[in-house]
């Protein structure tokens, strides 16, 4: 059962971070009574609790349940998953928020971005408790006997990296803390965008071959590690200015060829409520609406695109609709006549009593929520609840048939277009869209269609900038800049600022440029 790895055995040993750039108030008591090490020694099978809890750091925002939070940020705003939804699909074209919260409206509409932002805060104070989390673990493991340590090790650098991923995306630097430095008290050193992608890298490179082709349902892979390398590299020449497209391709179809994973043949059943058993999702972040309940999953998804105003709550499996999110024609205009489309896809907005144009992203009815997220069980019927059991799918297949496809149009070596059309067709057709040629594929058609399969998905904002359309005006979308029909935003806005606090906490850090 997905629920599984949510049952802990153990509270995490917690640790200071100030020596990251956090705040000190990150600081905490250690939630038992033995060391870490000690612990460990008298019980080696406590060691999957201790996993766990890191890989549920990424979408819970507490070990006892959803109003606690592991750091001293709030505890609904603050979970690593809603940051990702916030950071890298509210700041881009398919998905607005109409709350107005100081700090996510600034984000719906890409304007007034300072480092005092909670938001950008929030995203980061969850990185640097998750890293210094890992290293923890890693300092200790070499010296205790437990069984498949080199998996295990593996799997914590995996989370590691993730983590570190989602810095050198988001923020651009920040400082390398690894099991070599814990416990040091003097500040670190400010790291490069370069020196995080090398240290990325290196380590996925180094556990890739000892990671497991398959694993417990929620605990990283083989082709976990394979798709984040590939995304890695997808994104050099934007982080460190030098293309990888041959690597990222390799990677890509890596994933696709070694067999462990299957396109799913219906859309809609990977982001329902029983998608732990799709043979397309290759590392999910876990919800258990019993479990593993948090504001900060899948159900800021499906509550967040639901209203009982407009909508029946029960037909998507929620008891609770908090009329927030919406998407714009941005997405939906992507597919044509959403009544005409063959596309299934194109089915997952909600239209009646809703407008298509966003006049006003703060009105409910201007705009269309998106369905895509949903709280049933697409096999069998499930219970209505105020919590998701749906899984976030943060790497699936879809993704690397459409990366393949990217670099080939990008004419990286070793890639073959006759291929990548194989593939993209591949991915249309399980949700019976239209197939295409080869003269079709292009980068336009590339960037539109990963926004028709992946929005939601956490990943739009960043492929906005690798093509180049985030920044400036040569791509405008509804309440860019905080106007209507959109606006130019500065450069400087394909990175976020480096939040106050962490500047306070630690000298060592500079803020990014324009900010």
């Amino acid at each position: 059962m997905k629920n599984n790895i949510f049952k802990l055995l153990l509270g995490l040993v917690f640790i200071g971070t100030l020596n990251t750039g956090c705040t000190s108030d990150l600081e905490t008591e250690p939630l038992i009574e033995l060391s870490l090490e000690e612990l460990l020694s008298q019980d080696p099978k406590a060691v999957e609790g201790i996993l766990s809890r890191l890989y549920g750091s990424f979408a819970l925002s507490g070990a006892d349940g959803p109003e606690s939070s592991d750091i001293s940020d709030n505890a609904g705003e603050s979970p690593f998953l809603r940051g990702i939804v916030n950071l890298q699909d509210f700041a881009a074209d398919g998905m607005k928020n109409r709350w107005g919260d100081n700090g996510l409206d600034q984000l719906t509409t890409t304007s007034d971005w300072t480092p005092e932002n909670k938001f950008f805060r929030y995203l980061y104070n969850r990185i640097f408790f998750t890293i210094p989390q890992c290293n923890n673990l890693l300092s200790i493991l070499p010296n205790v006997d437990v069984e498949n340590k080199d998996v295990i090790i593996s799997e914590v650098r995996f989370i590691r990296a993730l983590a570190y991923y989602y810095l050198i995306d988001v923020f651009g630097k920040g400082v390398l803390a690894t099991e070599e430095n814990y416990g040091q008290t003097a500040p670190l050193p400010e790291a490069s965008r370069q020196e995080l992608f090398n240290y990325i890298e290196t380590e996925l490179l180094d556990i890739e071959p000892l990671l497991l082709a398959k694993n417990t349902y929620g605990r990283a892979t083989k082709g976990a590690a394979q798709m984040l390398l590939a995304k890695l590299y997808l994104n050099a020449e934007v982080y460190i200015g030098s293309p990888k497209y041959a690597e990222a391709a390799t990677y890509a179809n890596k994933v696709i060829t070694d067999g462990n994973y299957i396109l799913a043949t219906n859309f809609v059943s990977m982001f329902s409520a029983d998608n732990d058993s799709s043979t397309e999702i290759i590392f999910p972040l876990i919800a258990d609406s019993q479990v593993s309940q948090s504001f900060g999953n899948t159900t800021y998804i499906v509550n967040g695109n639901l209203n009982a105003d407009t909508m029946p709550l029960a037909e998507f499996g929620a008891t609770e609709g908090w009329g927030g999110h919406r998407a714009t024609k941005a997405w939906y205009g992507l597919f044509g006549d959403l009544a005409t489309s063959t596309d299934d896809r194109s089915k997952l907005f909600w239209t009646d009593g809703h407008t298509y144009e966003m006049d006003d992203y703060k009105e409910w009815i201007n705009g269309y929520p998106s369905i895509k997220f949903r709280n049933t069980n697409f096999s069998g019927s499930s219970l209505s609840s105020s919590f998701s059991s749906t899984d976030f799918p943060l790497f699936r297949l879809a993704d690397a048939y459409l990366i393949y496809a990217e670099c080939a149009v990008r004419t990286a070596a070793g890639t073959d277009m006759g291929t990548a059309v194989n593939y993209v067709n591949e991915v249309r057709q399980r949700s019976h869209a239209s197939t295409i040629s080869q003269s079709d594929l292009t980068l336009d058609f590339i960037i539109d269609e990963r926004g028709r399969e992946l929005n939601l998905e956490g990943h739009r904002r960043t492929d906005l900038i690798r093509f180049e359309m985030f920044t400036g005006s040569s791509y405008l979308w509804p309440w860019k800049g905080g106007v209507k029909n959109g606006t130019s935003i500065p450069s400087t806005y394909n990175l976020y600022p480096i939040p106050s606090s962490a500047l306070q906490a630690n000298p060592n850090l500079t803020q990014n440029p324009g900010y």
